[in-house]
């Protein structure tokens, strides 16, 4: 924990070791403590710290496993604004427009519709 203190690393999360019966014998070793450290620290300094847990003899494993970041989530939508007068009047306008085309084309079909019953 000193190493990554003085490497200006974080500890983010840190669980007492605790007695553990190991499934096989490491280095004729049939339990030891387990212990879990949560940090972060800059990837140059990583070497420097793998290394010295192999050195440390008290360590018989370990395992360093990097995490990928927390993507950082989109802000949420905001409501939309409420409609003026203005915009609601165009809006009509629209929507009149659209009638009026389509009774337009209501007729074309019509007449179309005529000359080929006639034939």
């Amino acid at each position: 924990m000193n190493l990554i203190r003085n490497k200006e690393g974080i500890i983010l999360k840190s669980e007492k070791p605790f007695p553990r019966t190991l499934a096989y014998p490491i280095k004729t070793q049939s339990s030891g403590f387990l212990g879990v450290l949560e940090f972060q620290l800059e990837p140059e300094y990583l070497g420097e710290l793998k290394e010295k847990l192999q050195k440390d003899g008290k360590i018989i494993r370990h395992m360093v496993i990097i995490k990928n970041p927390v993507k950082i989530q989109k802000a949420r939508r905001i409501r939309k604004k409420p409609l003026t007068l203005e915009i609601v009047g165009a809006m009509k306008e629209k929507q009149k427009e659209k009638k009026i085309n389509k009774k337009v084309e209501l007729q074309e079909i019509e007449k179309e519709l005529d000359e080929i019953l006639s034939e």
